[in-house]
């Protein structure tokens, strides 16, 4: 069983959806990520997410996406849960990626809904159960309808948690309702996929959060996520109140660009970002640090 993994907690609790770092010419930064890597497991984090969106997955190319999960796995797979980014809007691509992932290690797939050509719930249906189907790993669908065009359904989520390898969902839908539900119909783990709702989503049940904003703050997530669990539920909501700024700041604009400016400004990995994506602006960063301080961190 792979590092941190329970039936209730199958990707651990605290993970981080990783940025991709690239060196100044725009190649992959293997190096980089091996560091990046360790030390967000360094500061906490049960595993860690590389390929997803905050990984710049549209840009890079398969052959970059094996190298980057075989880097991460040499570099904290022995102690962090590693999810390889699968997702695509194509089955046959997903299956494929999904394969590579497995043969190469990766502890568990995420999967997010097919984007731009909306298809139906039926659709989304076979290609989530077709992903599923293609290894032994454990698959975490990824539900942002804000990104993908089209929601998961309750109703398509419960038949979806029917696979036994089905077994988690990181939830940015924004609907504590559905979510709700969803955890009440299912076995499925559930994991925020949106900062600003990681508190509210375990007080309905979430067994933890997939953040961006875990590269700059995991110790305090880690800390608000045990004042939680052990029933402080006050000081849970203390320190997840004071970390709002740090959650606006980082998504004023697309979250790859903030992050990838605020770990610049700490010196860690980074890199420039691949277009469509462009770096932050003056006005964007000096933002950010005034967000970020207001959170409590001081570049």
């Amino acid at each position: 069983m792979a590092p941190t993994s329970t039936p209730e907690t199958p990707f651990g609790r605290a993970l981080t959806a990783m940025v991709t770092p690239f060196t100044p010419d725009g190649s992959l930064d293997l190096e980089g990520a091996q560091r990046l890597a360790a030390y967000l497991v360094d500061a906490g984090n049960d595993g860690l997410v590389v390929n997803g969106t905050t990984g710049e997955s549209p840009t890079t190319s398969d052959a970059e996406k094996a190298a980057l999960v075989r880097a991460v796995l040499e570099a904290v797979g022995d102690r962090a849960q590693v999810i390889a980014g699968v997702g695509t809007n194509d089955t046959a691509h997903t299956v494929e990626l999904a394969r590579e992932a497995e043969r190469i290690g990766a502890h568990g797939l995420l999967v997010v809904t097919p984007y731009y050509n909306k298809p139906p719930q039926e659709g989304l249906f076979r290609h989530f159960t077709a992903a599923a189907d293609a290894t032994g790993l454990p698959v975490m669908l990824y539900d942002i309808p804000g990104r993908a065009g089209v929601a998961i359904a309750t109703e398509t989520m419960v038949r979806l948690a029917e696979h036994p390898r089905i077994v988690a969902n990181k939830d940015a839908k924004g609907d504590l309702a559905a979510a709700a539900w969803a955890i009440a119909r299912t076995d499925l783990a559930w994991y925020s996929g949106d900062d600003m709702l990681n508190l509210p989503l375990l007080s309905i049940g979430a067994a933890g959060f997939v953040s961006v904003v875990g590269h700059l703050v995991t110790p305090e997530l880690r800390m608000m996520l045990d004042a939680f669990l052990a029933g402080s539920t006050d000081k849970a909501a203390e320190i997840h109140q004071r970390l709002l700024p740090v959650f606006t700041g980082i998504f004023r604009t697309q979250g790859v660009i903030t992050t990838k400016a605020a770990l610049a400004l700490q010196g860690l990995p980074a890199g420039p970002l691949r277009l469509p994506l462009v770096e932050a602006t003056e006005a964007e960063i000096a933002q950010l640090t005034q967000d970020l301080a207001a959170g409590g961190v001081h570049l």
